[in-house]
């Protein structure tokens, strides 16, 4: 007997290859690190933004709307709904799990995309070089490397290096920014959240756990195999853990020239 499924349909989905390089110049990925309550964000109101999990709070009563709000956390919504709900109202565009957009209380205002993960590489892609928008270490590189890489076109998938501003800057290049601007991309969970309070209800944290065999890895893969002339990526956060060797950083001084040059 055939089995129907009975799980609500997501909201009207849209592909990614609508947002495939429809854009160009800057763009600041807005990440939760303490760091961020620095950031002038209404001083840079004209720039696009990428936002996610509770970064959305930086956005309340600005008037600014995220170019794209990112979530790979399936359990953000449940952990803090109030700021999910914003992302939902506030943002242009959202990226989330196919079976988070099904379960969610509300639907995004704005265009929804669905993630999925990159397909592992095989040897003969690799020796035939088949797709070039999926980057990826050589397969010799260990059993690890399989699950690091980076993608250029989000219609083929994306790689999750355990912490959401790794998608956001895959969002970016496929979008066809060509600089990102990194602002409380801290990685140090020792920190807290720029938006947490002693009171306020704190989402775990696996940044530690992974920070030296998934994020720093896939950053580096990144540094030297995407950034150069058509992409560049600089960090704004001066007590983030990612070393100046693999994202350069940048002043507020110098961000002011950057973006409007």
């Amino acid at each position: 007997m055939e089995v129907i499924s009975t799980a609500p349909s997501p909201g009207p989905v849209t592909g990614f290859a609508r947002c495939r390089n429809i854009q160009q110049g800057p763009v600041f990925i807005i990440a939760s690190g303490s760091s961020a309550k620095d950031f002038p964000i209404e001083a840079f109101a004209n720039i696009p933004m990428i936002t996610m999990n509770g970064a959305i709070s930086m956005f309340r009563g600005t008037g600014i709307r995220p170019f794209f709000y990112a979530c790979s956390d399936t359990s953000f919504s449940l952990q803090q709904p109030e700021l999910f709900a914003q992302a939902m109202d506030l943002s242009q565009r959202v990226a989330l799990w196919e079976e988070h957009a099904r379960t969610i209380p509300i639907q995004p205002r704005g265009e929804l995309f669905l993630l999925k993960k990159a397909p592992r590489q095989t040897w003969r892609e690799q020796l035939l070089r088949s797709n070039r928008d999926l980057v990826r270490p050589p397969l010799l590189s260990g059993n690890r490397s399989r699950t690091i890489g980076f993608s250029k076109n989000l219609e083929l998938g994306f790689f999750d290096a355990r912490t959401v501003a790794y998608l956001a800057l895959q969002l970016a290049y496929h979008a066809g920014f060509d600089t990102a601007i990194l602002v409380g991309v801290d990685l140090s969970p020792a920190q807290g959240r720029f938006y947490e309070t002693p009171d306020s209800v704190k989402s775990p944290c696996g940044l530690d756990q992974h920070l030296q065999s998934r994020i720093l890895p896939s950053l580096k893969l990144m540094s030297d195999k995407v950034m150069g002339k058509d992409f560049a990526v600089y960090n704004l956060s001066p007590t983030s853990r990612i070393p100046t060797s693999i994202i350069p950083n940048i002043s507020l001084d110098e961000l002011g020239k950057l973006v409007n040059r």
